[in-house]
């Protein structure tokens, strides 16, 4: 993913899938496209028993060490 919508939320409260549908809901609207990938620091991955192989709905979730925590890196994925 060359191009997407970086989010921050560092509410440790939150589920992370709660954190990506608020997420994918705000880029729908914003830019009338539906996403399908969500890039998260490795550190954000860890103990999210609501994460399912990876996946928050439909959007895949991913580590990227370049990403920092509480950020959330969201868009299409790349053909």
């Amino acid at each position: 993913m060359n191009v997407g919508m970086l989010w921050f939320d560092n509410d440790p409260r939150t589920a992370l899938t709660a954190k990506v549908c608020r997420a994918a809901d705000y880029y729908r609207q914003k830019y009338g496209l539906i996403p399908d990938l969500c890039m998260v620091h490795p550190s954000m991955l860890g103990g999210h028993p609501d994460l399912v192989e990876g996946r928050a709905g439909k959007i895949a979730v991913r580590p990227n060490r370049a990403i920092l925590p509480g950020h959330l890196w969201i868009g299409t994925e790349d053909d």
